[in-house]
């Protein structure tokens, strides 16, 4: 999570009562969402790589008020029409109950029937859920050397394990972006990487999916390339590229073909041609003058997404950043939402999330 990211609220294990009046209500409103896919040729393998034309849909949802994460998630979901097939969250290297501990209550419960997105920052959140942006930073090559296997690593490990599910999980993504704030060295990363997948597998963890995840911003392409730990270490390449547009003074508006065909071009030339793409965060900010253009970029998407076969994840940014109104990223309302819902009712969006 890094600056443009917002924080989220304290978590509390949720009731089964609530979520099952929650989960009950969800499925009057919108229906129930097919868990199996219908043509067994079509179901993910192992990896969660879908073998035939379509992808998942996710989001990144904030924490409530109140600390709930289900309840948000299934508001959200009630709002554009169906079930999410992923839910992407956020975790620091604390240990604590608040903030570092894998798998909290509100994600086991929505990892029932959806997958999961882990993200683990080799950071220390000063402020409760990083509500001040400031964190001790661990140090890449403290992680590789093993300092924190039995602290930190091994029980999170653990604890996965203990989960079972297959779940997708990323190390210090937007890495590119983390060497100007003092984590370390493409080749320090590159050892923490490898020394986390290593540690994991030798503690018999086998349900995770690993995910390499870097800002795709081109500038930054001769570090991305340093920083990739190789095709044996990494399942799935993510990429997190946005339409700022008003909100970071971009000089021009970016449609959606327009803000992620370059990276993915350039991933797929210069890291691995292979590798299954995940939109690991994507959204538009508005047009304050034309309202209308987020709802078309977002209805754009069903279009495009077959001209790029590889990119097997979208995920949502649905949290709006610092800057005001013309960096409100989240398709809540009017033309955005009413975009966003027709991109996910697509049929290359209608998949069967597996169970195990």
């Amino acid at each position: 999570m890094n600056r443009r990211h917002a924080t989220r609220p304290p978590r509390r294990a949720p009731m089964m009562a609530v979520a099952l009046a929650a989960v009950g209500a969800l499925a009057a409103a919108i229906g129930l969402w097919n868990t199996q896919n219908s043509d067994d040729r079509c179901a993910p393998d192992r990896k969660l790589v879908l073998p035939c034309d379509g992808a998942w849909w996710g989001a990144y949802i904030p924490y409530d008020e109140d600390s709930s994460l289900t309840r948000p998630v299934y508001a959200f979901e009630r709002k554009i029409g169906r079930k999410l097939d992923l839910i992407y969250t956020y975790h620091d290297m604390s240990g604590n109950k608040t903030d570092g501990e894998l798998l909290t209550p509100d994600e086991v419960e929505l990892g029932e029937d959806r997958l999961l997105m882990l993200a683990w920052e080799s950071t220390v959140w000063k402020e409760k859920h990083h509500a001040g942006w400031s964190e001790t930073q661990l140090g890449w090559k403290n992680v590789a050397s093993g300092k924190y296997d039995s602290s930190v690593i091994d029980p999170q490990a653990r604890r996965l394990k203990a989960y079972g599910k297959r779940v997708f999980f990323s190390f210090d993504q937007e890495t590119d972006m983390r060497i100007k704030e003092g984590a370390g060295t493409p080749e320090e990363y590159v050892a923490a990487y490898r020394h986390l997948r290593e540690r994991f597998e030798r503690l018999g963890v086998r349900n995770v999916v690993w995910v390499w995840t870097v800002s795709g911003y081109l500038g930054n392409a001769d570090t991305m390339r340093a920083l990739y730990p190789g095709d044996a270490y990494v399942d799935w390449i993510g990429m997190d590229q946005y339409n700022y547009y008003q909100c970071h003074k971009s000089p021009a508006w970016l449609d959606f073909e327009s803000s992620q065909r370059p990276t993915y071009d350039w991933l797929r030339m210069n890291i691995s041609a292979n590798k299954p793409i995940m939109l690991a965060e994507f959204a538009t900010a508005p047009d304050q003058d034309r309202p209308d253009r987020q709802r078309d970029w977002y209805t754009a998407i069903p279009k495009i997404a077959p001209t790029l076969p590889r990119a097997k994840a979208y995920v949502h940014w649905n949290r709006a950043v610092p800057g005001g109104r013309s960096c409100d990223l989240t398709v809540d309302s009017g033309p955005a939402l009413e975009g966003y819902r027709t991109a996910g009712k697509a049929d290359y969006f209608r998949q069967g999330v597996p169970r195990r």
